[in-house]
């Protein structure tokens, strides 16, 4: 009995020690003191129950109400602050932009894309990198065709897709995800597509799957447990879509690498092949062929994936909607007199139907939770300190649905965009492509796609809800998200209407 007594002391001994270190390794530095208040964590493991983009939708607003508009949650031992409602996150993204635009550690993302995933970009890599893109997007076209002229004819072929379908119920995300698709090919790589081609079909669904990936718990997790990342079956599952991704663009730059002519750049990537013979000679430059490849991924994935379920959402939702959608055909028809396509200059003279596509937007909400940000140094915000590096989670969903910025905020009404006037109005609150220094580098390409696309959809046909079909109004749409990608409608039309 005796001998067992020095065992028993130097087990105890050793689980005292135990406990004191992870108590020592909970205690919260110093520089945490001054942090929003919180739901209090479990020691290391934080309060994983509030954490990722699923679990944030559920919980945040229960947690803005007990703590207010500014809380903290934990992810592990570190904190991540959440931003809620309209004054507290243009405060942050807008009012104090330059401390708040970095980027947290993105751990997968830079695992894959070599430290080059646009989205996570942080410090002058992203600054040069950032405005290259948007000025490239903004000036560039094919060879002399601007990218107004490129929507446009790819929303006649569009058109004649969705006329095959002979007024009978359909999904309609498919066609959309191949002429958006087909855009940003055209723009960035240079290729056009049959929409049956089934290399394209397999491009489509691969983009898909690589979104889904992106914001899957499997990817979560290994962002929160890093040593996933050396399993080899669960790096080879995270990883599957992105590889996929990356051999297919990959082809493209061999090509043009090979065909490039700086006297007559034709697509994206002619011009950032440019920058980089610019850029050789310095040292340390931000441009070269793994930067490339993954601007193109994030740019051609993200750009076609959020493009094509904003329209999906569009048509589904005007086809529950029928005396709205009567009022922006009748817009359309006056404005170009039923003779020709609409065009962006068009849309100073469509309020009505301006307003009721940002209305779309307002009430799909379909990134609720901006890209992480983290503040670039030691933040003094709202009464509180935030130090430097310290993730931050700006909830866009609050915004987007903050009744101190909008009537109705639970109800689909165009008319939040309208002045008394009956004219198109702008609204800061609208803050769908985010805000800030970090606010969408597409915005522009995408409110182009979204305004021509529909107009040229709904100047052809009138979208309606499958025989039988009950109606849906926008609060029953958001519920079954995900419903959205089998939903059906059908297009009628409008030659055939009575």
């Amino acid at each position: 009995m005796m001998s067992v007594l020095p065992v028993l002391a130097v087990a105890f001994s050793f689980l005292l020690a135990l406990l004191l270190l992870l108590i020592s390794l909970w205690r919260k530095p110093k520089k945490y003191k001054s942090l929003p208040p919180g739901p209090s964590p479990l020691p290391l493991l934080g309060t994983l129950q509030y954490i990722g983009v699923n679990a944030g939708c559920k919980h945040f607003p229960e947690l803005c109400k007990q703590y207010g508009p500014i809380f903290t949650i934990w992810k592990l031992a570190e904190p991540e602050v959440v931003l809620c409602g309209y004054d507290v996150v243009k405060d942050a993204l807008i009012n104090h932009g330059e401390q708040f635009s970095g980027r947290p550690a993105a751990p997968v993302m830079d695992a894959y894309s070599e430290g080059y995933s646009f989205p996570s970009l942080d410090g002058e890599r992203w600054r040069q990198l950032r405005r290259f893109t948007i000025t490239a997007l903004r000036n560039f076209g094919m060879g002399k065709k601007s990218m107004e002229k490129l929507v446009l004819e790819e929303s006649q072929n569009l058109i004649a897709a969705v006329s095959k379908t002979g007024g009978k119920p359909f999904n309609v995300l498919n066609v959309l995800g191949c002429a958006v698709g087909n855009i940003s090919s055209a723009a960035l790589l240079g290729e056009h597509f049959h929409y049956q081609d089934p290399k394209f079909q397999e491009l489509i669904a691969t983009i898909r799957k690589f979104i889904y990936n992106a914001h899957s718990p499997l990817h979560e997790l290994a962002n929160t447990f890093l040593f996933l990342l050396n399993v080899p079956i669960l790096k080879q599952k995270i990883f599957k879509e992105s590889s996929d991704l990356k051999a297919f663009v990959q082809k493209y730059i061999y090509r043009h690498r090979r065909s490039v002519n700086p006297e007559a750049p034709r697509d994206f990537i002619d011009h950032f092949f440019i920058k980089i013979r610019e850029e050789k000679k310095s040292s340390g430059g931000h441009f070269n062929e793994t930067s490339l490849l993954m601007t193109l991924i994030s740019m051609f994935a993200a750009g076609t994936e959020t493009t094509t379920a904003t329209l999906n959402f569009f048509l589904i939702l005007i086809s529950n909607y029928p005396e709205i959608q009567a009022k922006v055909q009748q817009e359309i028809d006056e404005v170009t007199e039923s003779q020709r396509q609409a065009e962006i200059m068009d849309r100073a003279q469509m309020p009505y139907t301006n307003a009721v596509i940002h209305e779309m937007q307002r009430v799909l909400d379909l990134a609720p939770l901006a890209h992480y940000h983290a503040v670039t140094e030691d933040t003094h915000f709202r009464g509180y300190t935030i130090p430097k590096g310290t993730t931050v989670i700006a909830f866009i969903s609050s915004v987007l649905s903050d009744p101190s910025q909008w009537e109705t905020p639970t109800e689909f009404n165009p008319g939040h965009f309208l002045d008394e006037n009956g004219q198109f109005r702008t609204k800061t609150a609208f803050m769908a492509f985010s805000a800030g220094k970090r606010v969408c580098a597409g915005e522009n390409l995408a409110r182009m796609e979204l305004f021509l696309l529909f107009c040229a959809l709904l100047q052809k046909f009138t979208f309606t809800r499958p025989p039988g079909a009950e109606r849906q109004d926008c609060k029953a749409l958001k519920q079954n998200r995900r419903s959205l990608f089998f939903s059906q409608v059908c297009a009628v039309p409008r030659s055939q209407e009575s």
